[in-house]
């Protein structure tokens, strides 16, 4: 049945919409983020799980912080939790520079943790406050609406990432910067000296945008909200109402596997074009921008969808053919040929103008068949684009004053970046799998794990859909 009350009341629109620029925020931190696993890989000269650390610091934030968080917000109120947050961020974000006065992998991964401790805040805050913000019938639709600006921040990130990072770091590969340090480890450090100056530079741009934005938010006046009014944690009592709450403790595990999911495919996007296609890192990057074109432009399909069908039906549906997208990623096509005449395709775009070179990357996966495992890939961005909002808003539907540290548990969630990510980076080092009627390279077999995480995501959608139709019953 077709819904038809307001999605934001008119009294609500301004603060809406800049609650809503946080989600851009942290999109923008999440996905300039990604591609410097590899970054740091090749200019640090460590292994895949090494390298995976900084996914585990950046998303470790997320679940140490995001109790404490709630407990903060609930305490106080949800612009004292947003100002908090866009501080710890800066400060993250800033830190950067001295990190880089040291060269060493460890403060770089501090940066990140608090960084992301001020992500756990923004994140604990905005979503039940966007919840809030109108009907209960249309709290979900609400959410995917506003976190429909997420991946727009997400697509900057990726493109500072490409343009700025990227494209400007040494092009010697790992096999060259070993020898380097055989020979010459002066030289190897002013290598990476450079190559790390280049990856400061814009974080501490960000950090800068970021105190901006904590100006403005203090400077503003957001609305009342009754939560504010209970400042009481009552912290035994909740958590016993909330681990009894069956579809609220499901989602909190389903959302830990959607967030490995999305983590994993989009960190490691660049090792898989680069090893079964022979793709360079900044044009690797590239996919990663074609994905989030494909999940921003979904979300919005999506959104619109969640009108007409039942929102668990809808999860189970896209988990499915995300499930089925995987496993054409582990079997599919990939092969260094393909990855030339890519690497052709583009290269003859590049001088007819921006929008033409975006145009050859959207279209090079499904005209170039040796692409077509990369294609896959791509396609389940698609997929991913409902999942998390529409896990969270289902988790809170029912948890009443208990939102903010029921967010808590959501946002800790997150944390499945952190464990289910390093793990794909230590399979990723192992040597081909023999499968019995197949060998795949370590890259296509770790590829099991985001497959494992949409059959979770699966369940649960299935199990929301028929709890919803008993209840109608």
């Amino acid at each position: 049945m077709k819904n038809t009350k307001a999605l934001v009341p008119a009294a609500l629109i301004l603060p809406f919409c800049l609650v809503t620029i946080l989600f851009a925020l942290w999109g923008f931190a999440n996905d300039i983020t990604n591609p410097m696993v590899a970054a740091f890989k090749n200019i640090l000269l460590i292994s895949n799980f090494e390298s995976a650390w900084v996914q585990g610091a950046f998303y470790g934030g997320y679940m140490v912080m995001a109790f404490p968080a709630a407990f903060f917000i609930k305490r106080y109120s949800y612009k004292s939790g947003i100002l908090l947050g866009l501080a710890l961020y800066a400060v993250g974000c800033l830190l950067f520079v001295p990190s880089g006065w040291l060269m060493r992998f460890t403060p770089f991964l501090i940066a990140y943790f608090i960084m992301t401790c001020g992500l756990a805040f923004l994140e604990t805050c905005a979503n039940p406050f966007i919840l809030s913000m109108g009907p209960t019938e249309t709290a979900t639709r609400r959410l995917n609406f506003a976190q429909s600006f997420n991946p727009m921040g997400s697509i900057a990130g990726m493109f500072v990432a490409s343009r700025f990072i990227l494209a400007k770091l040494d092009p010697a590969d790992e096999a060259t910067r070993t020898a380097i340090r055989k020979v010459s480890l002066e030289q190897f450090n002013e290598i990476a000296q450079h190559d790390v100056s280049v990856i400061v530079g814009p974080y501490a741009m960000l950090g800068l945008v970021v105190l901006a934005c904590f100006v403005v938010f203090f400077l503003t006046k957001l609305p009342h909200n009754s939560d504010d009014d209970n400042t009481r944690l009552d912290i035994g009592p909740t958590f016993k109402r909330l681990f009894t709450n069956a579809p609220y403790v499901e989602g909190v595990v389903t959302q830990t596997f959607y967030v490995g999911v999305q983590i994993m495919c989009w960190t490691f996007i660049i090792q898989y074009a680069g090893q079964t296609l022979g793709l360079p890192k900044p044009e690797a990057q590239n996919f990663n921008i074609i994905a989030m074109v494909m999940f921003v432009t979904f979300r919005f399909v999506c959104t619109f969808l969640l009108k007409f069908f039942n929102s668990g039906i809808l999860l189970a549906t896209l988990a499915i053919g995300g499930g089925l997208l995987i496993i054409h990623t582990m079997f599919g096509g990939g092969n260094a040929d393909a990855g030339a005449a890519f690497t052709e395709m583009t290269a003859q775009a590049q001088g007819s103008g921006v929008l033409a070179t975006i145009a050859v990357y959207l279209k090079a996966p499904f005209v170039i068949p040796g692409l077509s495992g990369m294609t896959a890939l791509l396609m389940a961005s698609a997929c991913m684009s409902l999942m998390f909002p529409t896990i969270y808003g289902i988790a809170l539907r029912n948890v009443g004053q208990d939102a903010k540290i029921g967010a808590a548990g959501l946002v800790a969630a997150i944390g499945g970046g952190c464990l289910m990510t390093l793990l794909q980076g230590w399979i990723m080092d192992w040597k081909p799998v023999n499968l019995g009627f197949t060998t795949l390279a370590s890259v296509r077999f770790s590829f099991i794990l985001p497959l494992l995480c949409f059959a979770v995501i699966t369940a649960y959608g299935l199990r929301t859909f028929l709890r919803d139709r008993a209840s109608r019953c």
